[in-house]
Parts: C-alpha cells; sequence; structure tokens
C-alpha cells in the first residue's frame, strides 16, 4: 500500500521544486574553534537520488548530515533544499526528517502511536492520522504489529518503524545517520535490500551516512568520499570502485594493491601511483619463464598466506622483490584452496586494469 498522495505542493515533483536539485550545498564550512569539521564543501544531490556519504570516524560526513538537516549552523556557505535556502532556517521549518542508529522510540506507546506521533503534534486529527500511519507500516511491511510496543519487536522491526515514522511526514529528503550501525550482519543486509527497495517506491531523496563502503556501494545511486571535512570522490558504486582517484580513496573503498611511484617504476614501467583490485590478479602454481603476453604483467611470488572466504579465497603474496599483494580466487579458480605458505605462485594482471592515482 503506497502513502497518500496529498503532500503539500512544494514537495510535489512535476515541475516546480523538481527543477532544482533536492540538495545544494555551496562552499559550506563547519569548524569548532580551531578544528575543522567540514570545508568548503559543494554538492548537488538530485531529487529521488539514493546518495551517501562514505567516509571514517571524524572524516565530515555526519556534520555535513546536521548541517542539512539544521541540528548545526553552518560557518560558512549555504544549504538548498529544493531551490530555497534553508542555511539559518531551524529543523522544523526544513522538509527534511533524520532517522538515527538508536531509533528514539517512545517505549510507552504502541507502534502505530510511535508512527502516528509526528502528525500528531502537526495536529492532525486522530483518525487521519492514525490512518495514515497505518499505510506508512503497511509500507514497511510492519501492519500487522501496530499495536505492539517497541520492546516486543526486533531489532529490524524497530528499524521499519522509525522509518515508517519518518516516510509518514512525506518529507522531501530523508537522512540516514548510520541507521543499520546497531543490527548484525545477516539482518543488516536484509534491511539494506529493503531500504533500496523502499526508496524506489516512495521516489524520496535518501541520504545516506555511513563508514561502510560495502554498504554504500550496495545501496547508492552516487557516492561521495569523505576525509578531512572535504570530499575526496564523487561519483557512482561503480566509478568509486573501478576508478579511484586517489591512494586515499582506493584504500578506503574495498581493497586494493597500492603501488608508490618507486614500486610503479619498477614493476610497470611507468611514473606515478597507481592501483589494482585483488580480483584482477590471475595466480598459477609454481614459477612461469615464459615473456609475458601483450598488455600483461607477470611476476613471481610467494604465498605467506591463504585465507578461506566461502566463495574463495583471499591470498596474501610476496614478490621476488619484495611487494607485498593481495589476490581474490574465486572457488573455481586455478589456485586449490590447499595450497601451503611458502609456496611458488606465478601472478599475472592485464595493464588495463591497472588505475592511474593522483597525487
Amino acid at each position: 500500500m503506497s502513502l497518500p498522495t496529498s503532500a503539500p505542493a512544494e514537495t510535489a515533483t512535476p515541475g516546480g521544486a523538481a527543477d532544482h536539485p533536492a540538495i545544494s550545498l555551496r562552499g559550506l564550512r563547519k569548524t569548532y574553534g580551531d578544528v575543522v569539521a567540514v570545508d568548503h564543501v559543494d554538492l548537488d544531490i538530485a531529487d529521488g537520488e539514493f546518495f551517501s556519504m562514505l567516509g571514517p570516524s571524524g572524516s565530515g560526513k555526519t556534520t555535513v548530515l546536521r548541517l542539512i538537516a539544521g541540528f548545526e549552523q553552518a560557518t560558512a556557505g549555504t544549504v538548498e533544499l529544493g531551490g530555497s535556502d534553508v542555511t539559518r532556517s531551524a529543523p522544523f521549518e526544513r522538509d527534511v526528517h533524520t532517522v538515527f542508529q538508536d531509533y528514539a522510540l517512545f517505549p510507552h506507546m504502541s507502534v502505530l502511536d510511535n508512527v502516528a506521533y509526528g502528525l500528531r503534534v502537526r495536529g492532525m486529527k486522530k483518525a487521519e492520522r492514525r490512518e495514515r500511519a497505518r499505510q506508512a507500516l503497511e509500507t514497511v511491511r510492519l501492519g500487522h504489529l501496530g499495536a505492539r510496543r517497541p520492546a516486543q519487536l526486533s531489532g529490524g522491526q524497530r528499524q521499519r518503524v522509525a522509518l515508517a515514522r519518518a516516510i509518514v511526514l512525506q518529507p522531501r529528503v530523508l537522512l540516514l545517520d548510520e541507521p543499520l550501525g546497531a543490527l548484525d550482519l545477516k539482518l543488516r543486509e536484509q534491511m539494506q535490500v529493503e531500504l533500496k527497495q523502499l526508496q524506489r517506491e516512495l521516489g524520496i531523496t535518501f541520504v545516506f551516512v555511513t563508514h561502510d563502503q560495502e554498504e554504500a556501494l550496495t545501496l547508492s545511486d552516487r557516492i561521495a568520499v569523505f576525509d578531512a571535512g572535504r570530499i575526496q570522490q564523487l561519483g557512482t558504486p561503480r566509478e568509486i570502485y573501478e576508478n579511484p582517484s586517489s591512494a586515499y580513496v582506493a584504500g578506503f573503498v574495498g581493497t586494493t594493491n597500492l603501488f608508490d611511484a618507486e614500486t610503479s617504476q619498477r614493476i610497470l614501467g611507468v611514473a606515478g601511483e597507481h592501483a589494482v583490485r585483488p580480483e584482477r590478479l590471475r595466480l598459477s602454481p609454481g614459477s612461469d619463464t615464459e615473456t609475458p603476453r601483450e598488455g600483461e604483467v607477470r611476476l613471481d611470488a610467494v604465498v605467506v598466506e591463504t585465507i578461506y572466504l566461502g566463495t574463495g579465497n583471499r591470498v596474501h603474496l610476496r614478490t621476488s622483490d619484495g611487494v607485498e599483494l593481495v589476490a581474490l580466487e574465486q572457488s573455481t579458480g586455478s589456485l586449490d584452496t590447499r595450497e601451503h605458505r611458502g609456496e611458488d605462485v606465478t601472478v599475472r594482471f592485464a595493464r588495463a586494469d591497472v588505475v592511474p592515482l593522483s597525487s
């Protein structure tokens, strides 16, 4: 069941506000004394986009989210929502809603009343707000649990109640601050699928903050990778993973083999820093004395460690001149899962799979 379509005119997507990005940040800066938390961020997030801000703790991503929500005031720069400048507007004056990691449900209220609470604050009549809350619970597949208390729900169910409480208000933008961080791995993976499906059904702009690179790659239409208060790279998950712009992005988003300038010159015969993903490396037992094929790099190495992953093996290697490498071999790969430490192997990868990195 979908939510009612009687949203305020300013949240409608045809024409009007949809001609502007859902969120536009220009020269956004936030300092706390001498500490620069956000350093001149320029960013447009499209209407209906699932956008992730990815980075480690202290990278600035959560502060940007709080600046969008209005929980923090910018030191400099502007925040626009649908073309309207809300930089100095209070949180309740912004057409956004935030879902936090701790859910913040009222334990003494039923699930239905928790979802309806925001509509109650807005003064909506009881019958209408309860109907809207029921529809929101149906949207997150919890329509049968409206009479329960939060303590009677699982972690995943409480997370979906928090989502229902947000979407019942029909915000233009939904901000999610690491909402899956408290869930176990299996439940987190399930919720990732449900979040993506829900976002597509609703068409609401989702802005998702996470430090989990796999989560960002799984969910997002686009990703901004943060470090030191700045966006280090902005692009689709495929662009971020396959063409990282720097050693920082290559190292933070997934596992990679980084070659510094000296190693690149020695192994690849080219200047500058480079990277190649572990799944691009092919391994075969023993040393191969044949001349490498055109467009191929071939190295002699020894197995340092083989770690079984279920779907394959992560193989840690050391080349004859001391370069540390990691390869990922699928279960059908040529390197048997019983390979022991110390065995000689030949490493091959295509030059086309090597990505140049900016300094």
